[in-house]
C-alpha cells in the first residue's frame, strides 16, 4: 500500500516530507493530517536535521480537505466536527512551531488547507502555472481553522483580497501577496528550492531555531485561545442552513442557491 506521506534525508540533512495522494490531489485525509503532524515532530527533534522540505507528488501540491472527510463531517455532531478541526490545527501548529526551517515546494496547485499548508512554511517556492484559492465560503463554511496561519502570513490587508471571496488566483498574485517568495517555470522548481536551503546550511541550526522562536513571538498571536476560537467558528459554520446547501451543491454537482454567474 502506498504510503500517503514520503520522508526522505539526504546527507545534507535536508528532510523532504512529500505528499502522495496523487489520485485524491494530495487532499488531507485524517491519516494524511496524522503522518504530517508525527513528521513535524519527528524532524524537529532530529539534530541531524538542518532543514525540511514541503513538496507534494502528482499535478497538485495539495486541494484541500479529503472528500470522505467533508462527507463524515456532514454527519457529525458539534464536539466531533471541533475534535476534526483541533487535529487539522494540531498539524499546522507542529509544523508552524518546528524547530527547523520548513521551505515550501509548491508544484501545483493549492486549495484551502493546501493554502494553509503554504502558509506555515517560512518561505515557498512554486511554479508559475499554478493556481490557488481558499474555497471555503463558496460551500457556505469559513477558513478557519487555517485562518490565523493564512494572515500571520499575508497580513489582514493582503487577506482580505481572497479570504472572503473565494476566489482563483495566480502565482504571480501569490507572490505579490507573500504566499509564494518565487514563481517559477516547472523546469527551475527544483533549481529555486535548492537557492532556498543553501543559506540555510550556513547557519547554525541552534541559531536558526531560536531566530524562528523569536518570529513566532514577535508575530501574531496563534495560542490555545486563537486555535479555540477557530474551532468554534468553523463547527458555528458548519451547523449553518449556508453550509447544508453548499456541501449538498457541491456533491451534487449543481450551483449554490446563492451563486449568481460564473465567478472566479
Amino acid at each position: 500500500m502506498r504510503e500517503e506521506l514520503g520522508i526522505e534525508i539526504d546527507g545534507r540533512g535536508v528532510a523532504r516530507l512529500v505528499l502522495n495522494r496523487i489520485d485524491k490531489h494530495n487532499a488531507l485525509s485524517e491519516d494524511l493530517i496524522a503522518a504530517l503532524h508525527a513528521a513535524a515532530e519527528r524532524l524537529g527533534a532530529d539534530p541531524a536535521v538542518r532543514v525540511v522540505v514541503l513538496t507534494g507528488n502528482g499535478a497538485s501540491f495539495c486541494a484541500g480537505g479529503d472528500l470522505a472527510w467533508m462527507q463524515a463531517q456532514i454527519a457529525a455532531d458539534g464536539p466531533t466536527r471541533a475534535a476534526a478541526a483541533r487535529r487539522l490545527a494540531g498539524m499546522l501548529g507542529a509544523l508552524n512551531t518546528m524547530p527547523r526551517p520548513l521551505i515550501g515546494r509548491v508544484q501545483g496547485q493549492a486549495f484551502g488547507g493546501g493554502v494553509g499548508l503554504m502558509s506555515v512554511c517560512d518561505v515557498a517556492v512554486g511554479v508559475n502555472t499554478a493556481r490557488f484559492a481558499l474555497t471555503e465560503t463558496r460551500l457556505g463554511l469559513i477558513p478557519a481553522t487555517i485562518g490565523p496561519y493564512v494572515v500571520a502570513r499575508l497580513g489582514e490587508a493582503a487577506a482580505r483580497r481572497v479570504f472572503l471571496s473565494g476566489r482563483r488566483f495566480d502565482a504571480g498574485e501569490a507572490v505579490a501577496m507573500g504566499l509564494l517568495a518565487r514563481a517559477v517555470p516547472e523546469s527551475e522548481l527544483d533549481a529555486a528550492t535548492e537557492a532556498e536551503i543553501a543559506p540555510f546550511l550556513a547557519c547554525a541550526p541552534g541559531a536558526v531555531a531560536r531566530a524562528k522562536a523569536q518570529l513566532r513571538a514577535l508575530g501574531p498571536r496563534i495560542d490555545e485561545a486563537v486555535i479555540e476560537d477557530s474551532i468554534a467558528r468553523l463547527v458555528e459554520a458548519w451547523e449553518t442552513d449556508e453550509a447544508a446547501e453548499g456541501i449538498a451543491a457541491f456533491f451534487g454537482r449543481r450551483k449554490p442557491r446563492w451563486a449568481v454567474g460564473e465567478g472566479g
